[in-house]
């Protein structure tokens, strides 16, 4: 018989010791369980161990007398599946433990059921104690690495303590309407008639938030294409660049094609390029283009190596949805705390550089870039936009006059949970005519 605690600590190992995605460890295992109810309790294992991490590894240390070896992090892993459950779950304290110590006959460690039972126990006897000895710990408190918070804390000097705890909460299942079938009113009857509730995200024409997830296949209207699950925050790109009939549109770095089917709802009679350099990733977007009955042209290439792709002719506008530390998305994608590292942030704006600077040649005179990121940390948002300006002089930005986020030196921010959005980061600038002489 399948044990979910123990599948669990495998794509738990996977990604805190393999520094493998979350999504794409959990979507192996899934793929083992049948039974629905299952794998929402896998799937909740491990979300809330990559969610709490931080915590769950310094109360880990706290308990165990002497660090394991190399060669038994899936003992730790384990350990830290049966702390999260003790900690954070519903679950009765002996089925947590007696579960979990049960799991260790899988990964055929005999003498791991001692110590794995010992520590739970210990943990379930002195919680009080324990939690109070490691809460002077920002990492342990927070559930973020030492450098994230600092670089927070940097960033946002008087929000840090907000961002962190947004972090950690469970993000919103927001809905866009596709506006081509159906309206958002309409939708909303839609729902209601099924028993469903939801409300408006007033900052976007088309978002809903559902306050009760449910499986994609169970939503109204989803298999018809009207409806698609994207972020509020995600909405906001499309209305940014403002399509006009017959304009010649670039999507760069398009999977899985959330902004690019949005593109063509609010403007279907445009000639649009979607570009991935992912091929599997850009299947996404095929597919989501089928189900919505929408067309464009799908490119598989490095998006900033134009000469592999381009065709020579000049776009009207181009949504540049830059690769970035996703550090606004973190409440979706928890395993970003324990996968990214400070180091990455100096890559990532060399990377987000180049792409600009490739997709500036790409645009006519007279057009538009929207710039975006999940990111909520300066150096890829206004640094990337001062350092571009700077160095363009047929270059000038487009204020973004809305009353959501929070307004930059250039563009505007939107930090995690702010309007019950994703953390977002939009400029938009565009290109001179001619410049003047003399």
């Amino acid at each position: 018989m399948l044990n979910l605690r123990l599948l669990a600590a495998r794509v738990i190992h996977q990604v805190v010791f393999s520094k493998c995605s979350l999504t794409d460890c959990l979507k192996d295992a899934l793929a083992q369980v049948q039974d629905p109810r299952d794998q929402g309790f896998l799937q909740s294992i491990c979300f809330g161990v990559c969610r709490w991490y931080f915590r769950l590894d310094t109360l880990t240390q706290l308990l165990l007398e002497k660090p394991l070896k190399t060669k038994d992090q899936d003992i730790y892993s384990l350990i830290l599946v049966g702390l999260y459950q003790l900690a954070e779950m519903r679950v009765p304290a002996h089925a947590a433990i007696d579960e979990t110590v049960s799991a260790t006959r899988g990964l055929k460690k005999p003498w791991a059921k001692n110590l794995v039972n010992a520590i739970l126990r210990r943990y379930q006897r002195d919680f009080i104690a324990l939690n109070a000895e490691i809460a002077s710990s920002p990492v342990a408190l927070y559930a973020h690495p030492p450098w994230m918070i600092d670089l927070i804390q940097k960033n946002w000097p008087t929000e840090w303590q907000a961002i962190l705890t947004a972090n950690n909460q469970h993000p919103p299942f927001s809905l866009r309407v596709n506006k081509r079938k159906i309206s958002r009113a309409d939708y909303l009857l839609k729902l209601k008639e099924s028993h469903l509730d939801a409300k408006i995200i007033p900052e976007t024409p088309t978002g809903i938030i559902l306050n009760q997830p449910l499986n994609v296949q169970e939503l109204p209207g989803f298999l018809v294409g009207e409806i698609s699950v994207q972020d509020g925050a995600g909405q906001l790109a499309a209305g940014l660049l403002e399509l006009k009939p017959s304009q010649r549109v670039l999507d760069a770095c398009a999977a899985p094609g959330g902004k690019t089917t949005h593109l063509l709802e609010s403007q279907t009679d445009i000639e649009l390029i979607a570009v991935d350099c992912d091929e599997r990733r850009l299947n996404a977007v095929r597919d989501n283009l089928h189900r919505l009955q929408l067309s464009a042209t799908c490119i598989c290439a490095d998006v900033a190596e134009t000469a592999t792709w381009w065709d020579g002719q000049l776009f009207d506008r181009i949504l540049v949805d830059a690769p970035c530390s996703a550090s606004g998305v973190i409440r979706r994608h928890p395993d970003i705390k324990i996968l990214r590292r400070a180091t990455d942030i100096a890559k990532l704006v060399e990377q987000q550089t180049r792409l600009l600077n490739a997709m500036w040649h790409l645009l006519k005179p007279g057009g538009w870039i929207v710039y975006a990121t999940c990111s909520i940390f300066s150096e890829e948002n206004l640094g990337v936009m001062q350092t571009f300006l700077a160095s363009h002089s047929d270059a000038i930005e487009e204020k973004i006059i809305e009353k959501w986020g929070k307004e930059r030196a250039i563009g505007r921010q939107i930090l995690p949970n702010m309007q019950e959005m994703d953390g977002f980061y939009f400029a938009r600038l565009s290109k001179a005519l001619s410049l003047s002489t003399g």
